[in-house]
């Protein structure tokens, strides 16, 4: 990251780009930059995110291109929208919805802060509603033929007002057609990546479900059950190895709130082989319904 840190965007400023205008710096990525713009057409503040063409590498380059064709094809309440690709003579860019609010990455450091042990994860039915609601959106995501393949909390944008959380960051996105398929990638987040992801085989609807699941495991304990391990590579290859599942404890063991129910949702969401998870996400999303109700 420390390319992306040092690269100085203060003549973007005020700068017009496609049919929005930048004001002012919002965050830095792994690759990219992210600015509020004011988009001209429709008088509204937008998000706009560039990658600087010094920065461009061909692997970048896909993977800013996925990231916008992918979300570009998607129209979902919990799915950011792109507005606009382009390209400049310094940057690819493309403009998208800008959410007030926080990440639920963010939103769970806060809660893990907290003074009172009790009061270190996230309420139960928040976090089924916020489960429900981005299981949701990747069935219909699924549908369209994309899987997401890097489903995280720093990757679900939760608005101030409403709650409602939208999935973000298609970088690593599977589109299941076209070129796309002829040859699985390596791409991800380590915590959040199932094995056959690790494995470099074919991913489908099941990699983004265990994700899911570990997501929701992450808010409802106070952290994640994982064997010791001392790198990111050795926690990857525990992930293949333990064939009995990666966690060692139920959400139940660690949360008064969980029980027994939610403890069977999220180690069938976490199956080391996808044949033992959901068949989809609208099974799953079912399955926390159905819990939500009787509790």
């Amino acid at each position: 990251m420390g390319a992306i840190a040092n690269i100085n965007v203060d003549h973007l400023i005020g700068k017009e780009v496609g049919t929005a205008t930048i004001l002012k710096e919002l965050a830095r990525g792994g690759m990219a930059i992210v600015f509020i713009a004011y988009q001209r057409t429709l008088k509204r503040q937008i998000a706009l995110k560039i990658l600087p063409k010094k920065l461009l590498t061909p692997k970048t380059a896909q993977r800013f291109q996925s990231e916008a064709e992918s979300a570009a094809i998607l129209s979902h309440p919990n799915i950011i929208p792109v507005y606009e690709v382009g390209e400049t003579d310094d940057f690819l860019f493309f403009t998208m919805q800008l959410v007030q609010g926080k990440s639920l990455g963010r939103i769970i450091d806060m809660v893990r802060k907290n003074l009172l042990p009790s009061r270190r994860t996230l309420p139960l039915e928040e976090a089924v509603r916020i489960t429900t609601e981005v299981l949701d959106a990747l069935y219909y995501a699924h549908g369209e033929d994309i899987i997401h393949r890097d489903i995280k909390p720093d990757n679900i944008l939760v608005e101030k007002h409403t709650q409602r959380p939208l999935i973000t960051d298609f970088g690593v996105a599977k589109v299941l057609r076209g070129e796309d398929e002829r040859m699985p990638m390596i791409q991800g987040t380590p915590v959040y990546m199932p094995p056959e992801q690790i494995l470099g085989r074919v991913v489908d609807a099941r990699s983004d479900i265990y994700a899911v699941g570990t997501m929701l495991f992450k808010m409802l304990a106070p952290e994640l059950p994982f064997p010791p391990y001392s790198s990111k590579t050795d926690l990857l290859k525990q992930k293949v190895r333990r064939k009995d599942g990666i966690f060692l404890k139920r959400p139940s063991e660690m949360n008064p709130s969980a029980d027994e129910a939610i403890d069977r949702i999220v180690f069938k969401a976490t199956a080391y082989r996808k044949e033992d998870r959901y068949e989809d996400c609208r099974q799953f999303k079912q399955d926390l319904e159905t819990y939500a109700q009787s509790n």
